[in-house]
């Protein structure tokens, strides 16, 4: 099992290295709308490893990631697809996860809180 050091150097790849390697379409969509700066690390951390391993995210980092909008949720997906240190990934099944947590979000965050 990966240390929080691995994923959190994963999370630093994620945000940085990636774009070198980005199309101009998603460099440019992450620019634009200043996708990199819109959630914190831990819950960056969080979504990572819901998409791209086994793990789940909290309502509070669901929040974080349906602020950051899906435009910029897709971008920053696509973007580390494209790094060549997760090339070995089966592109499919991450945008696959990637949906899924975002609908997963979505529905959390729309749905209303019970009552106390």
């Amino acid at each position: 099992m990966a240390s929080l050091n691995v994923y959190s150097a994963l999370v630093v790849l994620f945000l940085t290295c990636g774009a070198a390697m980005a199309t101009k379409e998603n460099d440019q969509i992450i620019k634009d709308n200043n996708c990199e700066t819109k959630m914190g690390l831990p819950c960056v951390l969080e979504a990572f490893t819901s998409i791209f391993e086994t793990g789940t995210i909290s309502s509070k980092c669901c929040g974080e990631l349906v602020g950051l909008e899906k435009v910029c949720h897709s971008a920053l997906v696509k973007r580390t697809l494209e790094n060549p240190l997760f090339k070995d990934l089966r592109p499919t099944r991450i945008i696959a996860k990637s949906i899924q947590t975002w609908n997963n979000c979505l529905a959390l965050i729309d749905s209303p809180s019970p009552s106390a």
